[in-house]
């Protein structure tokens, strides 16, 4: 990789891949900053502003945005998380000027007319509304809830319908006013491009923003328990988890690996053991969550109302067995999952700005794919034992949503861990 890396006179970094061999450059801007930084009474309104960046600017509306990035084949998006928020986009190289000037456009002179506002409300309120009708989506929102109860790191991205209906204006823009500040900001771009010219561009079009941007973050705290919700569909869908490790510990790795060991494929334990030996689900997984003061492992399946009785005991055994170690073999395997979808990755430009994005707002140094295949290959399984050790001191998280019978009560599986 051919990374470079400038700070603008206002605090701005700018970071940049180059890559010969393409004819397309992926740009945007992240911003550090997300749903955890909203105050309990505006939930949603870092989503509510990123969708309303693409409604229109002071030199464009709404639709001129669109047809401009497309009318040179290129797209345009954004999202949201709990700690960061993205606008991007990807184009042909000879195109990179007209994307930075959308996107810093929408960033710096959105208008927020009132009739987009409320045109815009009722579309997130839809989108809110497709995620509740999507079990399997909807319940991992159940499980951060359960995870962190009542506080910023537990409340939904999307926001709460109540909330948005009665989001003002005045609170989106302040909301912007108040947080995306330069400093708080990288713009990235990889791809067939020039550093200098990009930090030019990057100086002409986002020099003028303000340095000013601050973050109240409520501190992370791993509560776990139990949230249920009887539905009526044709599977259970459900979510053990417990708590994992935070962004930059020595054991980032470590985890990453173990739930790829355990549920990141078709030669992993849990989808060997639970549905290709006993036939319990269709689908079943592992995964991590990793935040700057916290952090999740966790298992997502979908079985069936009468699998469930037996699926539940099976898992907890599946976990407390992981006490024991991986085996070499498991260990290896993977290592080499997790290298290869690391060096794969590298083949996409929208991967590779994201990835050099994302490690500047975490560590503050550009990303290297070399030094994080080094940390891969040096996970043994004393770091997989350590990882698994932080979970016994922690009661587990369940979310189940669906047909609840055959589901064991949260005390009988939190005994079986406490035992």
């Amino acid at each position: 990789m051919t990374t470079q890396l400038s700070r603008l006179a206002n605090g701005l970094r700018v970071a940049t891949d180059r890559i010969d061999t393409v004819d397309t450059v992926s740009l945007g801007i992240w911003v550090d900053v997300g749903t955890r930084h909203e105050p309990p009474e505006i939930n949603g309104v870092a989503h509510f502003l990123e969708h309303m960046a693409f409604k229109g600017t002071e030199r464009r509306s709404a639709r001129a945005i669109a047809e401009e990035i497309e009318a040179v084949g290129g797209h345009l998006n954004a999202y949201t998380s709990r700690e960061s928020t993205a606008f991007y986009a990807k184009v042909l190289k000879e195109d990179v000027a007209l994307a930075l000037d959308i996107l810093s456009d929408i960033l710096q002179n959105s208008t927020f007319e009132p009739e987009e506002i409320e045109r815009e409300r009722a579309v997130i309120l839809q989108e809110i509304g497709q995620a509740n009708d999507t079990p399997d989506d909807i319940v991992f929102d159940h499980f951060q809830e359960c995870a962190y109860p009542n506080q910023a790191m537990g409340r939904p991205v999307l926001g709460r319908p109540e909330i948005i209906r009665q989001l003002e204006r005045e609170a989106v823009i302040a909301y912007l006013r108040d947080h995306y500040g330069s400093q708080r900001m990288v713009f990235a771009a990889a791809g067939h491009l020039d550093h200098d010219r990009i930090t030019g561009l990057a100086d002409q079009l986002l020099g003028g923003l303000p340095t000013a941007g601050s973050a109240t973050t409520e501190p992370a705290c791993y509560a776990g328990g139990d949230r249920r919700e009887e539905r009526d569909l044709e599977q259970l869908h459900l979510v053990l988890g417990f708590p994992g490790v935070v962004l930059g510990d020595a054991d980032y790795y470590a985890a990453s690996v173990l739930a790829t060991a355990f549920g990141g494929g078709m030669s992993s334990r849990l989808f060997q053991e639970i549905r290709e030996k006993r036939g319990l689900v269709y689908t079943i997984h592992s995964f991590v969550h990793c935040y700057r003061d916290g952090g999740l492992f966790g298992i997502y399946a979908g079985t069936g109302e009468a699998e469930a009785a037996e699926l539940v005991p099976v898992l907890c055994e599946e976990v407390i067995r992981l006490e024991d170690g991986l085996t070499p073999a498991e260990l290896n395997r993977a290592k080499a999952q997790m290298k290869a979808g690391l060096l794969m990755s590298l083949e996409s430009t929208s991967t590779r700005c994201e990835q050099l994005a994302q490690h500047l707002l975490i560590h503050g140094a550009p990303f290297d794919p070399l030094e994080i295949v080094g940390r891969i290959e040096a996970v043994d399984d004393a770091a997989i034992r350590r990882v698994v050790a932080r979970w016994r001191a922690a009661q587990p998280t369940l979310a189940a949503l669906g047909p609840l019978s055959a589901l064991e009560a949260f005390e009988s599986v939190r005994d079986r861990f406490a035992a």
